[in-house]
């Protein structure tokens, strides 16, 4: 394996980590003061989901890249639409369930998922800005 993905990899990791422990108790201590408020899908499930894919993409991309396949852009735009079929996947219980209410349980995963897209493409273009 090449030890610049390797590397780049593990950085990632760490950083992914730590932004979903600070934006899970952020997210957790705000809920806390919304106690009125039922929600179909934890907290903790929407996280996971976001981790696990934002992890998943970043890391196709930063092999693609170490292989030397410079040409990414094809790439992350269609994972980010395999995202979005994945999201409204992750999202289909709360669509087609019966609550009156379901604007809390989107709320609560598409500000985490703007969030990780950022952190995404953050990360991504800080890594292809460098020379290879």
């Amino acid at each position: 394996m090449n030890p610049v993905f390797i590397s780049r990899q593990l950085s990632f990791l760490i950083q992914n980590v730590v932004v979903t422990l600070i934006l899970l108790g952020i997210h957790s201590y705000l809920l806390s003061h919304f106690e009125s408020i039922t929600y179909m899908i934890p907290l903790w499930q929407i996280y996971v989901f976001h981790f696990v894919v934002t992890t998943l993409v970043y890391s196709v991309i930063n092999f693609q890249y170490s292989k030397g396949k410079t040409e990414i852009f094809n790439l992350f735009m269609g994972f980010t639409l395999l995202k979005m079929i994945l999201a409204i996947v992750f999202l289909l219980p709360v669509i087609l369930s019966d609550m009156e209410k379901k604007q809390p349980d989107v709320f609560n995963f598409f500000i985490p998922y703007f969030l990780y897209l950022f952190f995404e493409v953050y990360s991504l273009t800080s890594f292809l800005q460098k020379k290879p």
